[in-house]
């Protein structure tokens, strides 16, 4: 019917009016936020200046001395890197490639620049850059392995040599003041302070042997600060960078330097004679793993003796073969001038103690025996 289909009709107009209300209440609450908290004039202040510069007053003594040791030093500090031989399958030429960079440091005005053997390790030249960006190539490398020092020599002019001034290390004590230059990560002259950490570590040289008195120091030293110098407060070398003990590889608070009063021994004879020239006994001993499976638990046991040699002229025996075919061990060497001799390593560092022409003792066990000798050391070839 007519009257009900009316009656049943949705009201529209009034939804519609509710929907309209409710969008112009939201209009409004919107425009009110952003009146509220949209900045006014979009942050712009055209009459804006630079700030007033506070006055820093005098730099403090501890930077004064850092500036001008940082100054006085750099000059004498050089980049070196690591140079490769390698063809090009091509055109059969061959071409230089860098294989590792350092830090080294000029030892006189003759062009002797120090660095670390490893630096410069398995390589077939070097590259020098001095402080003034300047670039020397050199093939002239004379090393110590034993010590992870090495020398090289590049034709620079003495104009442009500085040499680092030399202190000691003999005197150094726990809690000076160190500081550590060189290109980590290849940039270029880096200082960082620390002090002396402790005396008299070790640590492994890149052939093996050990190198003993070592400074440890807590100046950040990392991937290519090996070769650089560590100073002293009077910017004195004191010692050479040359090792980290990281898992990561990077600085973690113990770095370690080659002590200068082993570096002014050693370079000097690398200078002179290419080599170095250490006193010897003359005999080749047992690596210490080989000695433990043989059943020789204690000392220094000799392999072989060389001719003509301080050890043969006292007698000592190597290694030898008897008429069945058996293997009869040399003799042990349990001491060196009354001091106990555990492994192939202190009988090292008992010998670099020493130099060509000293006299020691020397005891030795055979056959569960001990007996002394005399032998005057000499340098053998």
């Amino acid at each position: 019917m007519p009257g009900d289909y009316e009656r049943s009709a949705p009201r529209q107009p009034l939804a519609a009016g509710l929907m309209w209300l409710f969008l112009v209440l939201l209009v409004s609450t919107g425009a009110l936020f952003i009146r509220e908290h949209w900045p006014r004039g979009g942050g712009l202040n055209p009459q804006a200046e630079p700030r007033p510069v506070a006055a820093r007053g005098d730099l403090s003594a501890a930077e004064q001395m850092n500036i001008e040791i940082y100054e006085r030093v750099s000059p004498s500090v050089a980049h070196v890197t690591n140079l490769d031989e390698r063809s090009n399958p091509l055109s059969l030429n061959m071409r230089r490639i860098p294989k590792g960079t350092g830090t080294g440091y000029i030892w006189d005005t003759e062009g002797h620049i120090v660095t670390n053997y490893h630096v410069v390790q398995d390589g077939n030249a070097a590259q020098v850059s001095l402080a003034d960006h300047s670039t020397y190539e050199t093939r002239r490398i004379w090393a110590d392995p034993d010590q992870d020092i090495a020398v090289l020599k590049i034709d620079a002019p003495s104009s442009k040599l500085q040499p680092i001034l030399l202190g000691t290390s003999h005197d150094l004590k726990v809690g000076q003041i160190t500081y550590a230059i060189g290109d980590p990560f290849g940039l270029d002259t880096t200082m960082t302070p620390g002090i002396v950490s402790a005396l008299g570590r070790e640590i492994e040289s890149a052939n093996g042997r050990m190198i003993r008195g070592v400074i440890q120091t807590s100046a950040a030293i990392n991937p290519g600060n090996s070769g650089g110098p560590l100073l002293d407060s009077g910017g004195r070398l004191i010692g050479m960078n040359t090792a980290i003990l990281s898992p990561s590889g990077t600085f973690a608070g113990i770095g370690f330097a080659i002590p200068v009063d082993e570096i002014n021994q050693i370079v000097p004879q690398l200078i002179r004679h290419g080599k170095v020239v250490r006193p010897k006994l003359g005999v080749q001993v047992a690596e210490d793993q080989l000695a433990r499976r043989l059943g020789v638990e204690e000392g220094a046991l000799i392999i072989k003796v060389a001719p003509d040699s301080p050890a043969a002229e006292a007698g000592l025996q190597g290694a030898r073969r008897d008429q069945s075919g058996n293997l009869q061990l040399g003799d042990v060497i349990v001491k060196v001038d009354g001091n106990t001799i555990k492994n192939a390593k202190d009988l090292f560092s008992a010998l670099a103690k020493r130099k060509v022409g000293d006299k020691v003792k020397v005891t030795i066990r055979r056959e569960d025996e001990e007996q002394q000798v005399e032998l005057t050391l000499r340098n053998l070839e």
